[in-house]
């Protein structure tokens, strides 16, 4: 039978630990000048190397080695006995299956025999939180005064659940989780000494899926060598049950376009693809905590690639703090939900709905008829019109857009030279033919929407001033230009608008009227209707 790879690469020395460099310092120091405790409690997340350690501290404090610094030496007889699972004074009690009282007074009954191969008897009782209150009460004597040939190394991953008692009694070392980096530096020289062809980004979903668990990630590595194919990033997915990057960013991008359609388009391809549903919950918790360490100025923690994280500094502008935090709590209730439920997408769908509510009440703006909202005005332009403040029109019909001054867009009188239909039918040709050498621009135009053409001009509308900025910028333009001229086979000129300015007064606008009034309440400029206007009209409305 073949050994698991986890079992075959479970470290041998101290220099073969993964990411506990400060329990293994103080180890070593203890071994080092003999101040080894009597008690241990080893705390942390499942496959952090809880176990492993105390089998290293068990072969340390039994090793021949003469030098003291260099225990355990692993080629000694006592550790290569404790390699091999031989060594008799090495006792690993399982607290799970053995939580009894009667448990615990036998292993105190034998517990005064003096070790039969080293100089230590060490033993590890896993899962410790698991022993009943009485076992408790009846390891509390022995670990207070253990015979001197005698070491407990106490695992656990809650150890809140231990009584303060036993805790008064052990040196307690925290295992933390592994980083990302650190488990795809061992994923990598596992593969290689094991002949296993691994494609590095298939190695980092393997070390993300396993969150922070290097046990976990060893043993999915193993599972995807036992296929016989190289890993790579697809097989890796389909295996895992997990999506594409792209359909996660698709997903928010649908949340931020107010497009409830299309984002549950993404999450029904996703699972009729083979993508498991919490899977998929926990890819959209993880972009949206990225998303929220750029918008709180920590981008630099966030590791992925260049053009993933470029979407993630547009989405982390264009979403308010509030809306994401709602989206993260509304996917992660679908990520942790119990299994079982006969609608495998619901948790997914209410979370899209949830999230969808979350962006559209961040923004609209209610303009009823009562003394606690923003009135309804108008107020004179130059071109004689008269503007009216009132709710913010539906997403599929875009409000009349504003530039970045707040200015409204000047009105043509020629018809457009193509449709408005025709460019977004041809829109994703469009940026298809932008993606290979301009990814960045094809992200931007992806976090636009198609307002209008007006004679030869395509007005784009952009949700964040930030973005906005980023497009609106002649190179960019002019290879939006391109593509648009290739496709449809016509120059479209390209102007860039903002489709929210809340609170901005128009420089046409009067700023003591009451047009300016509303916008200042938390109005928007909606329509713009054409009309004459008398002087003596004129001087009626603004009195």
């Amino acid at each position: 039978m073949t050994q698991a790879l986890y079992r075959k690469w479970r470290p041998r020395t101290w220099d073969d630990v993964i990411g506990q460099e400060h329990v293994v310092r103080t180890l070593r120091n203890a071994i080092r000048a003999d101040r080894v405790m009597h008690a241990y409690l080893f705390a942390g997340p499942r496959g952090t190397g809880k176990t492993s350690v105390a089998r290293l501290l068990a072969k340390a404090v039994n090793c021949l080695a003469e030098d003291a610094a260099r225990r355990p030496c692993d080629e000694c007889a006592h550790c290569r006995a404790v390699n091999e699972g031989r060594f008799l004074d090495l006792i690993e009690i399982d607290a799970a299956s053995n939580t009894g009282v009667d448990d615990v007074r036998d292993l105190r009954d034998k517990i005064n025999f003096t070790p039969s191969q080293g100089q230590y008897k060490i033993y590890i009782i896993d899962e410790v939180h698991m022993l009943s209150t009485a076992a408790f009460n009846a390891l509390l004597k022995t670990l207070e005064e253990p015979p001197a040939h005698a070491i407990f190394v106490l695992a656990t991953t809650e150890s809140h659940k231990i009584p303060a008692t036993v805790l008064s009694r052990c040196q307690r070392h925290e295992f933390r989780r592994l980083p990302v980096s650190e488990i795809v530096a061992r994923l990598k020289h596992i593969a290689q000494a094991e002949a296993i062809e691994a494609d590095e980004d298939a190695l980092t979903l393997i070390a993300r899926q396993a969150t922070g668990s290097l046990r976990d990630a060893i043993s999915l590595l193993d599972q995807l060598a036992s296929t016989g194919e190289r890993i790579t990033l697809s097989l890796t997915q389909t295996v895992l049950g997990t999506t594409t990057q792209q359909t996660v960013i698709e997903l928010v991008q649908a949340i931020l376009d107010g497009r409830p359609q299309r984002g549950l388009e993404q999450i029904h391809h996703a699972l009729d693809a083979g993508a498991d549903a919490r899977a998929l919950a926990r890819q959209v918790v993880e972009y949206l905590r990225a998303v929220l360490l750029i918008h709180m100025g920590n981008g630099g923690q966030v590791e992925t690639t260049a053009e993933i994280k470029e979407r993630m500094e547009n989405h982390a502008h264009a979403f308010s703090l509030k809306a994401i935090l709602r989206m993260i709590r509304a996917f992660n209730a679908a990520a942790t939900e119990q299994r079982g439920g006969w609608h495998p997408a619901l948790g997914l769908e209410l979370a899209l709905v949830e999230s969808l509510d979350a962006t559209s009440s961040g923004s609209e703006t209610v303009m009823e008829e009562t003394p606690r909202s923003a009135p309804k005005a108008v107020a004179p332009q130059p071109s004689s019109a008269v503007a009216s403040a009132a709710r913010k029109a539906p997403a599929s019909k875009p409000s009349p857009p504003t530039g970045e001054a707040g200015s409204e867009v000047e009105r043509s009188g020629e018809p457009p030279v193509v449709s408005l239909e025709k460019v977004a039918a041809a829109w994703k040709s469009i940026r298809a033919l932008v993606r290979p050498q301009y990814p960045a621009v094809d992200g931007l135009l992806n976090s636009c929407t198609l307002l209008e053409v007006r004679g030869d001009v395509l007005v784009l509308g952009f949700s964040s001033p930030v973005v906005m900025e980023k497009m609106d910028k002649p190179e960019q333009i002019a290879i939006a230009r391109r593509a648009i001229a290739q496709v449809l086979g016509v120059d479209l000129n390209i102007r860039c608008v903002l489709t929210q300015n809340k609170g901005q007064i128009p420089p046409d606008v009067k700023r003591d009227g009451m047009v300016a009034a509303a916008l200042q309440a938390g109005g928007e400029i909606v329509d713009v209707q054409e009309t004459r206007v008398s002087r003596s009209q004129e001087g009626e409305q603004h009195g």
